[in-house]
């Protein structure tokens, strides 16, 4: 079965964007700058919010206006229970969220410096569970959708059995491969769109991607490999989009950075939605950069995630 490719998004049914992937606890301090090793830095402001790399995706995706279903393994908990309860505030769909006894929620430990930037560590606990018979289990529901979105902080595995799951039922995949790590063709040969970002990029291809000729290299490498279309994500600078009908450049948004944790999350979340609406790509890439942009001017990572109307505004402006 050929590869489903963006244009062909909508015309499936169901929900329209199913996610598969983390949640974690954030668990953030604000300090004037990422600490180097062994340093200690005193004075910082601490908080927590709700975050993982899977579930800010789902909850950026129905923020943006999307009918989300989640599918992944949380624990037990507290932590859990708060996560399960947000979810449902969103209007996501949590039927295949399954709570695992024997691992605790996950964790995300994260410095913010003060120009915006982030140092981040993760115990993955419960999603490190997360497995093919997790998404077996969801097949009805990925079947019908008309986007499947993952990531990889779960185990690669799983990944793959989910991206093979919805090409063969004809759903096209958006992977967006962070945290960065090498991936084999034959989960990439199963994916539609693939988001990485310059440091993805070049470990995926070995091209050091730092303008928009080197992210022309990379995603061409990329394609070469298997991958439908490549969009290579440069931050407020833009997107190098190449897909069947070539290459393009898509601009970003200039504006003051307080924290990046959760933009790439952003940019996927909105990107599958405005694809589940049979948006062309160009625009789908300029609706998530306004997603990303609005993200990055606030703080933490679920709580600055946009509505449609704020996205809406941003590119009316």
């Amino acid at each position: 079965m050929a590869r489903p490719q963006p244009s062909t998004i909508a015309s499936a049914h169901g929900p329209a964007v199913v996610v598969v992937g983390s949640s974690n606890t954030d668990m953030i301090l604000r300090v004037a700058h990422v600490p180097r090793p062994g340093e200690t830095l005193l004075g910082g402001e601490f908080s927590t919010a709700a975050g993982g790399k899977g579930a800010n995706q789902a909850v950026a995706a129905a923020r943006a206006g999307g009918r989300v279903a989640f599918v992944a393994r949380i624990g037990l908990d507290s932590l859990g229970d708060e996560a399960v309860a947000g979810f449902r505030r969103e209007g996501i769909g949590v039927s295949h969220v399954v709570r695992d006894p024997s691992r605790p929620s996950g964790v995300a430990l994260i410095f913010v410096g003060g120009d915006g930037e982030n140092s981040i560590g993760v115990a993955g606990g419960a999603n490190q569970r997360l497995s093919p018979a997790d998404v077996n289990a969801a097949r009805r529901s990925i079947a019908k959708a008309r986007v499947l979105l993952v990531q990889l902080e779960t185990p690669l595995r799983t990944v793959e059995a989910a991206a093979r799951l919805a090409s063969r039922a004809g759903v096209p995949v958006i992977l967006n491969p962070a945290p960065a790590q090498h991936l084999p063709d034959r989960l990439l040969r199963n994916v539609s769109v693939l988001t990485p970002n310059e440091t993805e990029a070049s470990l995926l291809t070995g091209i050091r991607v730092k303008d928009v000729a080197s992210a022309a290299r990379a995603a061409r490498a990329l394609k070469a490999r298997g991958v439908g279309t490549v969009i290579v994500t440069l931050g407020a600078k833009g997107a190098l989009v190449a897909g069947a009908d070539g290459e393009r450049w898509v601009r970003g948004f200039k504006v003051k950075a307080v924290d990046t944790t959760a933009a790439g999350d952003v940019f996927s979340g909105a990107l599958a939605v405005r694809l589940a609406e049979g948006r062309p790509l160009a625009d789908a890439v300029r609706f998530a950069h306004a997603a990303a942009a609005i993200s990055v001017t606030r703080a933490g990572a679920q709580p600055s995630i946009p509505a449609r109307r704020e996205i809406l505004a941003r590119l009316r402006k």
